[in-house]
C-alpha cells in the first residue's frame, strides 16, 4: 500500500498528537453507533432492509473509531464510506417503501441523488471563490443528506403525517448535531475537547430514529 495512506490526519480539536488514544472521546461515543444499531435492530425483526442499515449503522461506529484512533488517510475512508452507505441505503429505501417507487425507479432517483450530492460542493465553491468546505469543516458535504431529509418529511406530511413529523424532527436533530460539528475546530482555544463527541452522540440519534420510522411505517401498512 502506498505510504501516503498512512500519513497522519488531524481533523478535529481533541487530536494533539498522533497517538493511538489522542481523541479518547471522540473514539469512545462511537459507542453510541453500535448501541443504536443494536436497538434499532431488535425493533426490526423481519425487516430486511431496516437489518441491513442497522448493520451499516455498526460499521460506522466502527469505521469513525477508527478514524478517531488512527487518524491516517485509510482510516479516513474507513469512516467516510459506511457514512455514504447509510445516506444513500436510506434514500432508496425512502423511495420505495415511503413513496412506492419500483427498485428500478427508486436506484436512478438514489443515483441522481449521489451525483447532486458530488456536484455540490465544487458548485459552492465556484460561486464563492472560497472552499465551502473548508469554513463549514467539511459539513457542507451533509447539506443533501438534510435537505433530503426534509424533502421527504414535507412530501409525506399529508400522506403519513406522523411518520413525516418524525422525519421532520429528525432533520432538527440533525441539524443540531451537524452545528457542533462545524464548530468543533474553531472553538478549540476556548474549549480543547471540542465538540465532535456531540455530533457522535446526536446523530446516532439520527440513525436510529430513522430506521425506526421506516420500520413502523412497514408495519403501519402492514396493519
Amino acid at each position: 500500500m502506498d505510504a501516503s495512506w498512512f500519513e497522519p490526519v488531524r481533523a478535529y480539536c481533541e487530536r494533539g498528537d498522533a497517538g493511538f488514544w489522542a481523541e479518547p472521546v471522540n473514539a469512545l461515543t462511537n459507542a453510541a453507533f453500535l448501541i443504536a444499531a443494536g436497538l434499532a435492530a431488535r425493533r426490526a425483526r423481519g425487516d430486511g432492509p431496516v437489518l441491513a442499515l442497522a448493520a451499516v449503522t455498526f460499521v460506522v461506529g466502527i469505521g469513525s473509531f477508527l478514524f478517531h484512533t488512527l487518524a491516517n488517510r485509510w482510516s479516513m475512508l474507513a469512516d467516510v464510506i459506511p457514512i455514504a452507505s447509510f445516506i444513500y441505503g436510506y434514500f432508496a429505501l425512502a423511495m420505495t417503501r415511503f413513496f412506492g417507487f419500483r427498485p428500478a425507479a427508486a436506484t436512478a432517483l438514489t443515483l441522481a441523488f449521489a451525483a447532486l450530492g458530488a456536484g455540490l460542493t465544487p458548485a459552492l465553491d465556484t460561486l464563492t471563490g472560497r472552499s465551502v468546505s473548508g469554513l463549514t469543516n467539511g459539513s457542507v458535504d451533509y447539506a443533501p443528506a438534510i435537505l433530503a431529509l426534509l424533502g421527504v418529511g414535507l412530501a409525506l406530511l399529508k400522506r403519513t403525517p406522523g411518520t413525516a413529523r418524525s422525519v421532520l424532527a429528525t432533520a432538527g436533530v440533525f441539524l443540531v448535531s451537524l452545528a457542533f460539528r462545524t464548530v468543533d475546530v474553531s472553538v478549540c482555544a476556548r474549549l480543547p475537547l471540542g465538540t465532535h463527541f456531540l455530533w457522535h452522540g446526536l446523530n446516532a440519534v439520527v440513525l436510529y430514529r430513522l430506521l425506526i420510522a421506516a420500520t413502523q411505517f412497514r408495519v403501519g401498512r402492514a396493519a
